[in-house]
């Protein structure tokens, strides 16, 4: 009998329950939705999206399952069930002592940070998203992004640009470990593409931190993701179940910080998982303090059950072989329509090169929200740029836009939402837009807060720089 992923369509390893209608609008409807939001993609109602690929956070449809779970859900401020069973799920994947739930994963971070972070201390990793960044950056800290040297080049293809440079980081920690309280690595690298973290790496990163004392922390929102990967791409790990290479990638750290709303495959919550009984008490009563009682940590019983379930899900490999190949289709599609993207396709998404798709604009002018403001108008499709205007700054000194690296835009894909007709429409829209680049304008920046600039800034059009 052929197996089913012998051919080339893919079969979405679930069937529909219940369906949620889509809105059809119109492109003028479109450009004045985007107008009204001060062309901010987080400022305009869901209502009037028709596929939003903005974020995989929070945005899976949960199994039959979880739902059942939700219905048991013990809603006892102290000492619920549902908590004793989100434990008892995290301790066996991890191995860590200490689990302690929050809300959502930046709740994670801006704990963890408070408790060991502050001024003249420096937090490497091998990239920090934009939330990581903030928190260590409100604390005083500095936050060092160290990614390999294959991650500077979003054409090139190799199978794990997610790795940390472990030459820099040596030599950070020759200079300065003693200001370092930990290093996080990111499982998989958002900020890089999406792009998984070898087994080597990690096991290289902890031998050469031990010689330091410095602990490693993992942020594990995709740590199923970069275990299937690692399944497909790493010698001798081919015949390895995701759950048994996930939890290698556990034995390597001192803890870890979670969003559940990525491969917990749940709508809220998070953790923080730690082996450092002293972190763990601080932590604890930061916890007590704003978020709520530790057996529950700002969630309801039922959201502990949801992530409960969803942890064993994320693993199951025909899941995973079904999330990774459909991210792998939208990046054939978009890059056989002539746009350059993060080779190779990241796990939970695909992310556009705009600095080199509409090289007439210039990154001070931000590409990035340039092509995610014409992917909208274009066919009601909601991204979000992941460059200058994520990560780049106003000089204090000058007034002038300070530019990332690299300006790029996210298509992340919800988990179990969308099926292959939807990123067939995704890819028909980016054909067009590929076609007529020559038509998109930048954007500058109108107003701003003090940080997180991308969540709430507002932009205004400027005319297209000729060629």
């Amino acid at each position: 009998m052929t197996a089913p992923d012998s051919f080339k369509t893919i079969i979405e390893p679930f069937k529909i329950k219940t369906v949620e209608p889509l809105r059809m609008t119109s492109r003028g409807e479109r450009a004045a939705f985007l107008k009204e939001a001060g062309y901010n993609l987080f400022r305009i109602a869901s209502a009037n999206v028709l596929i939003d690929l903005l974020t995989d956070s929070g945005t899976g449809a949960m199994s039959s399952e979880q739902w059942a779970g939700m219905m048991r859900g013990d809603e006892a401020y102290a000492g619920s069930s549902s908590f004793y069973r989100f434990e008892e799920t995290i301790k066996e994947l991890t191995g860590f002592r200490h689990v302690i739930p929050t809300h959502q994963g930046r709740a994670a971070e801006r704990i963890l940070f408070s408790v060991t972070s502050g001024p003249g201390k420096v937090i490497p990793g091998n990239h920090h998203f934009d939330t990581t960044r903030a928190n260590i950056e409100v604390t005083g800290a500095e936050a060092l992004d160290l990614p390999c040297r294959e991650a500077v080049d979003p054409s090139l293809s190799a199978p794990f640009k997610g790795n940390i440079d472990l030459e820099r980081l040596e030599s950070l920690l020759q200079d300065r470990a003693q200001n370092v309280p930990m290093c996080i690595i990111t499982l998989t690298d958002n900020t890089g593409g999406g792009q998984p973290v070898s087994l080597r790496n990690l096991r290289d990163a902890r031998t050469l931190l031990n010689q330091h004392g410095v602990p490693l922390i993992l942020d594990a929102a995709r740590f199923a993701e970069n275990a299937m990967f690692v399944k497909m791409r790493e010698p001798g790990n081919a015949d390895r179940t995701p759950r048994e290479i996930a939890r290698e990638q556990f034995s390597y750290a001192d803890g870890c910080m979670m969003s559940a709303k990525k491969d917990g495959i749940a709508n809220i919550g998070g953790f923080l998982a730690l082996n450092n009984d002293s972190w763990a008490e601080r932590a604890r009563q930061l916890l007590i303090l704003t978020e709520g009682f530790t057996t529950y940590g700002g969630l309801a019983g039922r959201d502990l059950e949801a992530i409960a379930q969803g942890l064993e899900e994320v693993l199951h490999e025909d899941y995973l072989r079904y999330r990774l190949r459909s991210a792998e289709y939208l990046g054939d599609g978009i890059r056989n329509a002539g746009i350059p993207i993060v080779e190779p396709p990241g796990g939970h998404a695909v992310y556009i090169d705009a600095r080199a798709m509409l090289r007439h604009i210039p990154p001070d002018l931000l590409p990035g929200q340039a092509l995610s403001c014409a992917l909208y108008v274009e066919g009601g499709v909601r991204t979000i740029e992941v460059g200058t205007v994520m990560f780049g700054h106003i000089d204090p000194k000058t007034g002038q836009q300070v530019a990332a690296d690299k300006d790029l835009v996210r298509l992340a894909l919800p988990r179990r939402v969308y099926t292959q007709s939807h990123i067939d429409y995704v890819i028909e829209v980016a054909e067009s837009l590929a076609r007529n680049r020559a038509a998109i304008g930048g954007y500058r920046i109108v107003s701003e807060p003090a940080a997180l600039r991308h969540f709430t800034g507002v932009f205004e059009p400027v005319e297209a720089v000729p060629g």
